[in-house]
């Protein structure tokens, strides 16, 4: 098979290593694997997986450039002899549907997230994403979103879960070194539970629940952090003032981004997921989960599906710090077999259900199912 994946740019995020990842997959399928995108810092991975990129700016919304993208992508379909285009985002999706129909070759997409329809239109440019021969949800509740929204009849959907390689999310890879390197960075307090939120910092993220969570709470021996890019709106600042209202400041860190977020996650006594709106699937819960994290979810979106309430984790009320802050104070007080309990059956769930090997499969078997 020849495939080719259209994304805006490879710069970092779960889209772009999903497309790393089915790169890998193609290649080691013995198929031809292509993708096209700005470019960014990933591009080498996508060499390293035994694919080959080609760089078109995808990265604009111009309607204009998306037609000139079209026509670059429709000549590259027709030399490289492309099956199938992966489209994995909504502007460099327009371009590639259109070059698949001038090039007679298969268009297939993977809808990311739950995307939103705040301005006028926006449910016509979203729609692109639904018009694939076959649609790839992320989780169910991005499946029955789409149903809803675009009409799309359930037979042409296929949910196919991100994933995590269980070899990377290993306890037990995961040498001491590593652990107190990151410990010594963050200058994280001695004998202190370890509170983690890993994620963007965005507002709907729910950084500002935790800290009232934590500033709720009784005990005075938690520290809480915050793991994630930053964007331009001084949202770090932000979250340090509260802190400060709060008087909990001396126990807040906010690294930013982590390169090495398995020993991040095994730092962490307690995994937090606090998002106020839905989240399309939520892939940091899984890979706490592969290292026998305790996690604690918003019982909303992709983790209504991944976390098992009392058997892999707790799901607790979105926006609501009073709760979050009962149950991370029950998930912190557990007795050392109670956690390892807990753990156990977290890393199980995510071996059978959500790993990269599995998504791989899934989405293999949707290429063929077309080329048949």
């Amino acid at each position: 098979m020849v495939v080719l994946q259209v994304l805006p740019s490879l710069v970092t995020g779960g889209v772009e290593r999903g497309t790393v990842e089915m790169t890998r997959a193609v290649a080691e399928a013995g198929g031809t694997a292509l993708v096209v995108s700005a470019g960014g810092r990933l591009v080498s991975a996508i060499r390293h997986a035994g694919g080959r990129h080609v760089t078109l700016p995808l990265d604009t919304k111009d309607p204009l450039n998306v037609m000139w993208n079209a026509r670059r992508l429709a000549d590259l379909i027709r030399v490289e002899g492309v099956e199938i285009v992966h489209a994995r985002s909504r502007a460099p999706a327009w371009s590639a549907y259109f070059a698949a129909r001038r090039a007679d070759a298969h268009f297939l997409t993977t809808y990311h997230g739950a995307y939103s329809e705040g301005f006028p239109f926006k449910r016509r440019y979203n729609s692109v994403m639904a018009k694939g021969e076959r649609v790839i949800a992320i989780s169910r509740h991005i499946a029955a979103l789409i149903e809803a929204r675009h009409g799309v009849d359930p037979a042409f959907i296929r949910v196919i879960p991100r994933g995590v390689d269980p070899a990377v999310f290993d306890p037990d890879a995961i040498s001491g070194e590593r652990i107190a390197r990151l410990a010594a960075v963050w200058r994280l307090p001695d004998g202190m539970a370890v509170v983690l939120l890993p994620g963007r910092l965005s507002r709907w993220k729910g950084h500002e629940v935790l800290l009232d969570a934590v500033a709720r709470m009784g005990r005075r021996d938690v520290c809480c952090v915050l793991v994630g890019s930053e964007g331009r709106d001084g949202y770090a600042a932000a979250l340090v003032r509260r802190a400060e209202r709060l008087g909990i400041a001396g126990r807040l860190r906010i690294p930013g981004e982590c390169d090495d977020m398995p020993a991040a996650l095994l730092l962490a006594d307690a995994v937090v997921h606090a998002s106020t709106a839905p989240e399309a699937f939520g892939r940091v819960v899984i890979e706490a989960q592969a290292m026998q994290r305790v996690v604690i979810a918003s019982d909303l979106g992709g983790p209504v599906e991944t976390v098992e309430h009392g058997v892999t984790g707790w799901r607790v009320p979105p926006g609501d710090p009073s709760v979050l802050s009962e149950a991370l104070d029950h998930a912190l007080s557990l007795a050392p077999e109670e956690r390892a309990s807990l753990g156990g059956q977290a890393r199980q769930a995510v071996l059978a259900r959500y790993t990269t090997r599995a998504m791989q499969d899934a989405t293999l078997a949707v290429y063929r199912e077309l080329l048949a």
